[in-house]
């Protein structure tokens, strides 16, 4: 990973045009070929991106650095660095993922094991179906044979139903899955991830832990 402190600006040419003026930002270049821009204010999420696969070109106009990053739709992510403040590369290595807590390893042995209760004829792909941003919990397939990943936390929120939008947009580049649908389950959906997956065409599967032990009623509800 790549680290760039800069004074920069930042115009973006594809879809649509956009502008961040002259300031001080953090760059990340990661060894997927993606490059983001940060803030210091906006928790996670960068300010404007460029998701791989794209290619990064360093040049200079007028004696000012400037990145081009180009992806393989013809967009253009273009970096103008006024002053760099810092620069330096980093090898993270492979990462071994998320390590899931008892309670979500369960839920996700108990549901690939009972597949059918969220819905009749649905069937198990693969646990722990791997991606180049980890490993989806449950890749399966529903009643109409539509491939469907699903995303399991204890407690979901939105950071719950970014993790498994980005994984849909990596398993809909592969034509002998595409199109693959989400399903966000967890023990308890806040309003807010409700709603943002609803936006995206998410489905939400609210689980009961005990059920699917075979405790209590078995079957779970899917909104």
């Amino acid at each position: 990973m790549r680290l760039v402190i800069a004074r920069c600006s930042v115009d973006y040419a594809g879809r649509l045009t956009a502008h961040l003026p002259l300031a001080p930002r953090l760059i990340l270049v990661k060894a997927d070929g993606s490059v983001s821009v940060h803030a210091d204010d906006r928790a996670y999420k960068p300010l404007n991106w460029m998701s791989p696969p794209c290619t990064l070109k360093e040049g200079t106009e007028n004696d000012v650095v400037v990145w081009t990053v180009v992806n393989k739709a013809g967009e253009k992510l273009i970096i103008t660095m006024d002053e760099v403040l810092h620069d330096s590369s980093h090898e993270l290595g492979i990462d071994p993922g998320l390590v899931k807590d008892g309670v979500e390893a369960h839920l996700q042995e108990l549901l690939a094991d009972r597949m059918e209760t969220l819905g009749e004829g649905w069937s198990l792909i693969r646990r722990e179906y791997p991606t180049a941003i980890g490993p989806v919990d449950i890749l399966g397939r529903d009643a109409d044979g539509a491939t469907v990943a699903v995303e399991i936390k204890r407690r979901g929120e939105i950071d719950g139903v970014e993790q498994l939008t980005r994984y849909l947009e990596l398993l809909n580049r592969d034509p002998h899955l595409a199109p693959v649908k989400g399903v966000f389950a967890a023990q308890e959906i806040k309003p807010q991830a409700r709603v943002l997956a609803t936006d995206r065409g998410i489905h939400c599967a609210v689980l009961d832990y005990n059920a699917l032990r075979g405790i209590e009623d078995d079957k779970l509800r899917l909104f």
